[in-house]
């Protein structure tokens, strides 16, 4: 029922379309492999394989380009979102969001940003975030303090557009920064980097500062 209704509110849509169906987290990964989506909205709790495993083996070895995996939950905080965070998902969405909420949802995944929710993530980085290393990772001192300053604002879910008017320089530049951002912290996207501030203590969970 619950794909039925997606598929209706999906496909209702001029520039989107359904792509494929699964009904068990194994059968996900083997649908994505064949059909090569743009998109995979992926329940955090599926059967035989979770959706967390699910996010690992798509984006594991990632086909070209790779998918963008928007998880969809029932509960924000539960702990199952921020373990498919970490795994790669590119964001993660209410089961009781709106249709209009939905559509733009996919919209955002599938041009490459990322959705973040940042009271969210802090909250989830402050009751999930595994412990952290003693001393600061090496990515840290590598950064530099502007791409420090962008990796914070990133936290804070702020767009490039908007991070470039807060820092007073072009939308390239700050694309620059955050492409540096993601090579040095070796993470996939912006919300696997704002995950890795948060685990390594560059940003501390209760709030957006070092």
């Amino acid at each position: 029922m619950v794909r039925t209704a997606l598929r209706v509110i999906l496909d209702a849509e001029p520039d989107l379309q359904v792509a494929g169906e699964a009904s068990t987290g194994a059968e996900a990964v083997s649908v994505v492999r064949e059909l090569r989506p743009d998109v995979v909205l992926m329940d955090v709790r599926m059967p035989e394989v979770d959706g967390i495993r699910a996010t690992e083996r798509i984006l594991a070895p990632a086909p070209e380009p790779a998918p963008r995996v928007l998880v969809v939950t029932t509960f924000e905080n539960d702990a199952y979102v921020y373990d498919a965070l970490r795994a790669g998902a590119a964001g993660f969405l209410l089961k009781r969001a709106a249709a209009e909420d939905l559509v733009a949802a996919v919209r955002v995944v599938a041009r490459s940003d990322s959705l973040l929710y940042p009271a969210a993530l802090r909250g989830l980085a402050a009751a999930y975030a595994r412990h952290r290393p003693a001393a600061a990772p090496a990515w840290v001192a590598r950064l530099t303090e502007r791409e420090a300053e962008v990796l914070r604002l990133m936290a804070t879910g702020l767009t490039n557009a908007e991070i470039a008017r807060r820092m007073g320089v072009g939308p390239a530049t700050v694309k620059t920064h955050v492409a540096a951002v993601l090579a040095k912290t070796g993470t996939r996207d912006r919300t696997q980097a704002v995950i890795a501030a948060y685990e390594s203590g560059f940003i501390a969970p209760a709030g957006p500062g070092a």
